[in-house]
């Protein structure tokens, strides 16, 4: 647990590793090891970065478009109690435009919405107050100038931090 009680949460997505293949950046393990709680908002491929990941935190992760060999282990919506921040996950949040509105409909209690797909950070509180946080990806950037993941530092109901950093080259 970090310090004073806070949980430090760390979040990626997208992260698309298989064995032998690429892998996560040091600097993104570094933040790993330093994490309560762990959250991977799919596209994760394979059960082997689960369990890596695993020996690290609590992992909490669902299911991705392109996790075919992860389909029936993982949901594809997932919601949590997190000291008391209620944090859903969710792979594809749809198209930008009715983003806000979609997602307060799937998860009408949530705090924080945790989601992937695009490899585009977004890091906005909605005009409700609901905390929208996509941590891009630790391995490919695709349109971004660097590939990134996500910090949540959770406390006692409220959100105290959330950030998203470059990681990796």
């Amino acid at each position: 647990m970090s310090a004073a009680g806070a949980l430090r949460v760390a979040v990626i997505a997208d992260t698309h590793v298989r064995p032998g293949g690429r892998t996560l950046p040091p600097d993104a393990w570094r933040e790993i090891d330093r994490a309560d709680v762990i959250l991977h908002a799919g596209d994760v491929l394979t059960q082997e970065l689960l369990d890596e990941l695993a020996l690290y935190a609590p992992v909490h992760a669902v299911l991705g478009n392109n996790d075919h060999d992860l389909a029936g282990a993982l949901p594809d919506r997932l919601e949590l109690d997190l000291a008391g921040v209620q944090v859903a996950l969710v792979h594809d949040s749809g198209l930008g435009t009715g983003r806000e509105g979609r997602l307060r409909r799937w998860f009408p209690v949530a705090d924080v919405v945790v989601f992937g797909h695009s490899h585009e950070p977004a890091n906005y509180c909605t005009d409700d107050g609901m905390l929208l946080f996509n941590p891009g990806s630790p391995t490919q950037r695709r349109r971004q100038p660097r590939t990134t993941m996500g910090t949540l530092e959770l406390h006692d109901g409220r959100v105290v931090d959330h950030r998203i950093f470059p990681v990796g080259i």
